[in-house]
């Protein structure tokens, strides 16, 4: 399938062009890239963008998902043709609906609503066919190369990839406002600060997020912004903490909200809000920063 994207198109080297999303690639819609080789074209998490103009420039061999969520999927039906690969870790997501609405914590008997979003607005495809990857794995389209490289933490599998020519894609480390998202079952706290200090080491000449910032052209600014985005990890632990200076309950957190604004309407904030509080508050044990009233409410120290 072959469209004209016209200046939504940005070649960033020969083989490397990104798609642009509407916005900057802002949800529900993202920043998308198209990888060519002399033997193989490969499109990098296929965004609403892409469906919605009917396909991307070139003729596609294979798709890459960065990880298992419902906006970096949504072009995957429109390539069966194509091999789909997405990390083993997240790999099941890509191959039936039901994973994808556990990885948020729901199902599709108690949330058929949920699904039905998935479906309508992402445009959820299953592709039982799609394979799965590892750190490390590198994809040699002829000449050029794309080398996974894993960055857990926002989910399980979540991977970034490092193209010839000086281009990395960082995926959902977009470095945005809103800062690092990992209210997943999947998500980890720890791994996700891994993972940051990880693409600090990485020195490209072009980065690419998914969301919000889209390509980022100096190291230094990108390495500002890095350390930005990760501040917000925490700022929220000390609201949080100051929160707790009475005795709350988990559940009285996620009514607080420290992720999103208490007037955003996501219809999963409430299952993201309550992730990501036990994963501070599983810090704050550690740390020694709270004490535990009863079965249910802790107290900061």
């Amino acid at each position: 399938m072959v469209v004209s994207w016209g200046e939504d198109a940005r070649s960033l080297t020969e083989a490397v062009t990104s798609l642009a999303g509407t916005a900057l690639g802002s949800y529900p819609t993202g920043n998308s890239l198209m990888v060519r080789g002399s033997a193989e074209t490969v499109v990098i998490d296929p965004s609403v963008t892409v469906v919605e103009k009917g396909g991307v420039p070139l003729p596609v061999d294979a798709v890459i998902n960065s990880h298992g969520h419902e906006d970096h999927m949504a072009g995957n039906g429109m390539f069966p043709d194509a091999r789909v690969h997405m990390h083993d870790l997240d790999l099941e997501v890509a191959k039936n609906l039901e994973a994808l609405l556990e990885v948020f914590g729901f199902n599709s008997v108690d949330n058929p609503e949920l699904a039905t979003h998935f479906i309508e607005e992402f445009h959820y495809t299953p592709r039982p066919d799609a394979t799965g990857f590892d750190d490390g794995h590198v994809w040699d389209l002829g000449g050029v190369t794309v080398e996974a490289v894993h960055l857990p933490g926002h989910t399980a599998g979540h991977s970034g990839f490092r193209i010839s020519g000086g281009v990395f894609y960082l995926s959902d480390i977009d470095l945005s406002g809103f800062g690092p998202s990992y209210g997943d079952v999947w998500s980890d706290l720890d791994q996700f600060e891994e993972s940051l200090a990880i693409v600090r080491e990485e020195d490209a000449r072009f980065y690419v997020t998914f969301h919000h910032k889209g390509i980022i052209e100096s190291r230094e600014r990108f390495l500002e912004m890095v350390d930005h985005f990760e501040s917000a990890i925490p700022r929220r632990h000390q609201a949080m903490l100051d929160f707790l200076v009475e005795p709350r309950t988990i559940e009285e957190m996620v009514e607080h909200r420290f992720i999103y604004r208490p007037n955003a309407e996501v219809i999963f904030a409430d299952n993201v809000e309550r992730r990501s509080a036990n994963l501070h508050v599983d810090r704050m044990r550690k740390r020694g920063e709270i004490e535990d009233i009863d079965e249910h409410r802790f107290r900061a120290l």
